[in-house]
């Protein structure tokens, strides 16, 4: 019989659930047994495709295209188990696909309610999960929002449900909370018992509390947490603050037992654990020695969540070569004269330009242009991903083949020269959400260049999430103005990633997402070498 895990939250958001839950998932392939992981979201949109990066931060897309949370991004970096559509439940998929089925008739004419259509339509989902490989051992399923949220109501609904159902031994609740620090330094366990107060209104008895705090919780604090929540002293444990390396969290809640408790609380022979893999990522982390400045230059960098896959790509990137990657955040509106920007970017070993997506604009992008300039002329290394790959070739098309109105059709429809365009089943697509290019595709790596030096591979299979594309229309232009044309699509229809010619020590670009696939023991490999790059620079 599978086992579920169910992690809720309580107090405020933001407290680290998806990393919580995670780790939980690491501790437990520690131990040799088999993990799915489910993100169970709260909001009415069916993903995550059309959400604002300021709001909700990244998107992370799946191999098989489906655009969801950022947890879902943590579980890929902490656990093994596969990730598709199915490991993403929205309240939106829920309703659509339960009025559908109403529509259609299915519930024989009953008054379709949210107990029991909807929670079935969620348990439904979650058992499909358990069931689709026939290895899993345990299911862990986060519940987005926090406790006492209207929106999150169904979902622990369908926790109380399972454990009930399941038995305690097959299901159990792990409930995470805030233990607040006020003035003088002083620990505050209140609004920890008022959040299990909450769950246990809902009719679900935590069996597990994590308190994220910041620092250890002594003896007599978990006491006295555990003689008001009803919880044993040995199920509280402490989630403290870690500011520059979350790979220590596995770590910390190995240390304090957590994942014993979890197997004797669902019956489960405890087996014995092997971390050496999550000790060599602190270990590298804490010998890393010297220090390159990569400069990030972006629409949204007011927020770190909107480029959480791409940080933790750098970090990853930056344990490989034994350096720290100091990332200097530049919002592009900010350079768009060419002159402040070359002085903003002055001592600065590297350029990344990341993605972007929504209603594109003008707003910013001369300043992406003038980096991109920089680091070209400047002989700096530079690696642009999708929108930063677009950039790069407009930059081309601008100042070395002299056309000063090159631009991309998403910025200038009536461009001159549209050296980037919608891709052709887009021109008339009336939806925004799931109508790109998404997820999996492979790409064909040209021999002598920079992304095949970094693959090693002929063929490989990266992410996309885009709608714009290379204009096939100027290839030939840009191959005899010198820049490279370095990987293609599988059927050589479009142009996959660009190079600077050999003048250069390292300019790539690439189409797709190579951040969603990095881990923090195998950095992606387009990642790695631009940190290597960049590291190489500054030994100079």
């Amino acid at each position: 019989m599978n086992k579920f895990i169910f992690v809720s939250g309580g107090v405020c958001s933001s407290l680290g659930k998806g990393v919580a839950a995670s780790s939980i998932g690491a501790l437990l392939e520690s131990r040799g047994l088999n993990v799915r992981m489910v993100k169970c979201d709260p909001y009415i949109n069916v993903d995550a495709g059309t959400m604002s990066p300021y709001q909700h931060g990244e998107v992370y897309v799946t191999d098989d295209g489906a655009e969801t949370d950022l947890d879902l991004g943590n579980y890929a970096r902490f656990t093994k188990g596969r990730l598709s559509q199915a490991n993403s439940i929205t309240t939106g998929q829920v309703y659509d696909s339960v009025i559908r089925k109403e529509r259609e008739g299915k519930y024989l004419g009953k008054c379709v309610q949210v107990i029991p259509h909807i929670t079935d339509e969620i348990k439904s989902r979650i058992l499909a999960v358990s069931k689709e490989e026939n290895d899993t051992d345990i299911v862990i399923i986060e519940i987005g929002g926090t406790v006492g949220d209207i929106e999150s109501v169904p979902f622990l609904e369908v926790a109380r449900q399972m454990i009930h159902e399941q038995g305690r031994m097959n299901a159990i609740s792990v409930h995470l909370t805030l233990i607040p620090e006020v003035a003088g330094g002083e620990l505050k366990t209140k609004p920890t018992q008022h959040s299990v107060k909450s769950m246990q209104e809902m009719g679900i008895q935590p069996d597990i509390l994590i308190c994220r705090s910041p620092e250890m919780l002594d003896e007599p604090t978990c006491r006295k947490i555990a003689q008001f929540t009803n919880v044993d002293l040995d199920a509280v444990f402490t989630s403290p603050n870690i500011e520059t390396n979350i790979y220590q969290i596995p770590i910390v809640f190995s240390e304090q037992k957590l994942d014993q408790v979890l197997l004797r609380k669902m019956g489960v022979e405890c087996r014995h654990t092997d971390m050496r893999l999550w000790h060599s990522v602190n270990d590298r982390f804490n010998a890393r020695k010297g220090k390159v400045r990569i400069g990030i230059v972006g629409k949204y960098m007011k927020t770190h969540d909107t480029y959480t896959s791409l940080f933790e790509a750098l970090f990853h990137a930056s344990l490989e070569c034994g350096v720290e990657a100091e990332l200097v955040k530049i919002d592009s509106s900010t350079i768009d004269e060419k002159e402040n920007a070359f002085s903003v970017l002055e001592g600065l070993d590297g350029i990344l330009i990341p993605g972007s997506f929504g209603h594109q604009h003008q707003h910013g992008i001369n300043g992406m242009i003038n980096a991109a300039a920089w680091a070209r002329t400047g002989k700096k290394p530079f690696f642009g991903i999708c929108l930063g790959m677009q950039i790069m070739t407009i930059e081309w098309a601008r100042n070395v083949l002299n056309w000063s109105d090159a631009d991309s059709t998403a910025f200038s429809p009536d461009t001159k020269y549209p050296v980037v365009s919608l891709l052709q089943d887009q021109v008339n697509a009336k939806n925004y959400g799931g109508t790109m290019r998404l997820g999996a595709g492979e790409t064909i790596n040209e021999n002598g260049t920079h992304i095949f030096a970094a693959y090693k591979e002929k063929k490989i299979s990266e992410r996309h999430r885009h709608r714009y594309e290379f204009s096939n229309k100027y290839r030939d232009d840009m191959i005899k103005s010198g820049l490279k044309l370095a990987a293609f699509t599988a059927d050589g229809a479009l142009v996959e990633c660009i190079e600077w010619g050999a003048d250069h020590p390292w300019g790539v670009a690439v189409q797709f997402h190579p951040e969603y696939k990095s881990k923090p023991m195998a950095a992606s490999p387009l990642f790695r070498e631009f940190i290597a790059k960049c590291q190489a620079r500054d030994a100079k």
